[in-house]
């Protein structure tokens, strides 16, 4: 195993715009040519103007009652109100098809499931994000300093980022199920 210092380095820089960004850290491989394959695949139906996703990262601007309107009441406490769901109480723990996570409330593309693996936690968890599509902030709630994130676009709550993931990245984004919804490539 190699020590590497890693700032914002590409993984994929032929993707065209898209990337796989790693923080400082350790990495012990790289992603397999097949994995690769597989992200390019996935990012490429997402740009499909078939597709119709939206990417724009332009900030959304919608009241507290405009977004309760839209969403189930859970998914609402999840991205508003910060809230967190039971461990293994979302289906999309074991959703294993090729497609797209899409912030439930705005529908921004946040991760792709060449990057979800099962970090054994009880949510949803990705080694890597969306570059650009996802902020973060320090969360000091439970008196452990601990890294939040949010969708960029709607400002929800998705959940928080860990450096106890596998390589390449060591990140895990462990992420509340019911502020997402999955999109099927297939």
């Amino acid at each position: 195993m190699t020590d590497v210092k890693l700032t914002r380095r590409t993984l994929l820089s032929s993707l065209g715009g898209f990337a796989l960004w790693c923080c400082v850290g350790r990495v012990q491989a790289a992603p397999t040519a097949a994995e690769v394959d597989r992200m390019r695949k996935q990012w490429q139906a997402l740009q499909n103007p078939r597709a119709n996703i939206d990417t724009s990262l332009k900030p959304l601007q919608k009241s507290a009652e405009e977004w309760r309107k839209l969403l189930p009441v859970e998914s609402y406490e999840v991205l508003f109100e910060e809230d967190t769901e039971e461990p293994y109480s979302n289906h999309l723990n074991q959703e294993k098809r090729d497609g797209i996570y899409v912030c439930r409330a705005c529908s921004l593309p946040l991760f792709t499931s060449a990057m979800k693996y099962d970090s054994g936690t009880g949510w949803p968890s990705f080694f890597a994000s969306i570059p650009e599509h996802l902020a973060t902030k320090e969360d000091n709630l439970l008196w452990i300093p601990r890294t939040e994130y949010h969708c960029v676009r709607c400002g929800g709550h998705q959940g928080h980022v860990f450096d106890d993931g596998p390589p390449p990245t060591r990140e895990r984004w462990c992420n509340n199920g019911l502020a997402l919804r999955f999109i099927a490539l297939k």
